[in-house]
Formats: C-alpha cells, sequence, structure tokens
C-alpha cells in the first residue's frame, strides 16, 4: 500500500491506491426529473422535529430533493456537476438525509440492504462530498455537518464528522461544486464501530437565526485505504504539511522527491515519526514552494 501527495506551490494532489465504495445512487440520479422532485431515492430523510410548523410555506418533505441541472448556456448551469441532477437541501434546522443498512427511502418500507459496506479494521474510510453554498441568500455562518456513523439502535452515532460554513471567501459563486471530505482514521478492532455498517449523513446544523437558503450537493464518493494514508494537505507559512494517519504507534520514515520516475531507493529521506495516536502531523519547512510528492514507508 501506498499513498503520494505531490504539492506544486498551493496546488495540492493525491494520488494513491485506495478501493472504491459503492453508495447507492451517489450523484442523485433518480429518481430522474426534467425539473425538481422531493423523492429521493436510496436516502431517508431526517424526521421533522416537533417544533417545525408546516404552515409557513414548506411541507418538511419539501426541504431536500432532487433537482436537473440547467443547460450549459444558462447562467446558473453547475459546471461540474456528475450526471444531469444534484440534490437540494434547505438550510433550516435539522433537515439532512442518510443512508445506511438499514435505512429506507421514500417508496420502500423495509431496507434494501444495497449499501452494505462496514467499517474494517485495519482500514480508514474518507468521504468526499461536492457542495454549494450560498443558495437563496443562505446567511454568512449557515452550516452543514457531513458525517461518517455507525448505528446503535435507531441512533447514529458519529464517526468522524466534518463542519461546512457559507463564506463568501469560501463559496464565490453558485456554479461550481467544491469538495468537502471526512476522515475515518485507520479502524482498531477495539473500535466501537469496528466490523459496524457504515452510514453517510447530511445534516443542517444551522441556528435558528441564520436559516434560509439552500445548500446543493452531488458526487457522493466513499473510499477505503489500507496502511498510512497521507491525508489533510495544507500550505501554510511557506511550508507544505499534511497528515499521516494509520495504526496507532506505528514508525514511518517520511520520504520526498521531485521525481516520481525515480525508484524508491533515490527518494530523499525528510524524517522519521511515530504515530503514537493514530493521527500525526508532519511539516516539510524545506518544501519551498516546488514540486515535490510524498510518502510514508514504515519503519522497522
Amino acid at each position: 500500500m501506498r499513498t503520494i501527495i505531490r504539492i506544486a506551490v498551493f496546488a495540492v494532489s493525491f494520488a494513491g491506491t485506495a478501493a472504491t465504495i459503492p453508495v447507492p445512487n451517489a450523484s442523485f440520479e433518480s429518481p430522474q426529473t426534467s425539473f425538481v422532485d422531493i423523492n429521493i431515492d436510496s436516502w431517508q430523510k431526517t424526521a421533522k422535529p416537533d417544533d417545525y410548523a408546516e404552515t409557513g410555506g414548506y411541507l418538511w418533505t419539501q426541504l431536500t430533493g432532487v433537482f436537473r441541472n440547467t443547460e450549459p448556456t444558462s447562467s446558473d448551469h453547475i459546471d461540474n456537476c456528475d450526471g444531469d441532477q444534484a440534490l437540494w437541501l434547505f438550510a433550516d434546522t435539522k433537515v439532512g438525509l442518510f443512508q445506511d443498512y438499514d435505512s429506507v427511502d421514500w417508496n420502500d418500507p423495509a431496507p434494501s440492504r444495497a449499501f452494505n459496506a462496514t467499517f474494517e479494521p485495519g482500514k480508514s474510510y474518507h468521504l468526499t462530498v461536492g457542495i454549494i453554498g450560498t443558495g437563496g441568500g443562505m446567511s454568512e455562518g449557515a452550516t452543514l455537518e457531513l458525517n461518517l456513523y455507525y448505528r446503535v439502535g435507531s441512533n447514529n452515532v458519529p464517526v468522524a464528522i466534518t463542519s461546512v460554513t457559507n463564506v463568501s471567501t469560501i463559496f464565490s459563486n453558485n456554479t461550481h461544486l467544491l469538495d468537502f471530505q471526512v476522515h475515518v482514521p485507520v479502524v482498531k478492532p477495539s473500535d466501537p464501530w469496528a466490523n459496524q455498517h457504515i452510514g453517510i449523513q447530511f445534516l443542517s446544523t444551522v441556528t435558528s437565526n441564520l436559516e434560509g437558503g439552500y445548500w446543493d450537493l452531488d458526487n457522493i464518493r466513499l473510499a477505503s485505504a489500507s496502511g498510512p494514508v497521507l491525508v489533510n494537505p495544507v500550505w501554510s507559512n511557506g511550508a507544505f504539511g499534511f497528515v499521516v494517519q494509520s495504526e496507532p504507534g506505528l514508525k514511518f520514515q517520511i520520504l520526498g522527491t521531485t521525481d516520481l520516475s525515480q525508484p524508491l531507493s533515490n527518494w530523499t529521506a525528510l524524517a522519521t515519526v511515530t504515530n503514537v495516536t493514530g493521527s500525526i502531523s508532519f511539516t516539510d519547512s524545506g518544501s519551498g514552494g516546488n514540486h515535490r510528492y510524498y510518502r510514508a514507508q514504515q519503519a522497522p
């Protein structure tokens, strides 16, 4: 197993050997619609809170749904929509969508069991979601939670969470999806979620004073990886850094090169780190904005 990061000034790209985990209706192409549809195949909507009044113009079931992307010549066309459709999710408290082994959708009273992935010990898990904020005049500071979870009875117990905030400096337009990720470190056999079914959830966590507007979501991608994984790349103060995720207690040599055609023996040893907790940060102060690839190799 190898995971490599490449940097080029402020551009970051990943290359590795992760395994894709199929997610039913991952790009919200079903049911097919010519405009909008409040029904969403394979995904379950969160339950209506007791304090949500359906007299304000929208039923709870209308706060999420699928829509068809506009024509490429339209000013509101999403230029990187995966397929023809995407999801809208209103920025109202507790509006959400989830999918797991036991979830149901609008058309099936019993679980289909189509999403059957589990948190396997020795593997890490990585969820990527394309998101657009700003929709419908959404307030600055409105938040959306992405999480990977497992079930305990009827309760969804989060394993890892990423919170997305609607900020104009991040969401500068409403026609291009930005990728956000959730990372679960390498699963240990002793973890409560080990061998439990994986769940994916999107949940509006906006406070009541910021409610209004909507998020667009698309292109849900879930992957697992064995061995060390390099995640969360960041460029700060002229230095590049990332996080090494692995089983706790392992020692790794951080290697770097500017030429992937070079054999591993010719890569430069940058540091040796011991990943005590399962996640450890590394900063390459000598990167200097140059092209460089990175690899974590287990040390004896």
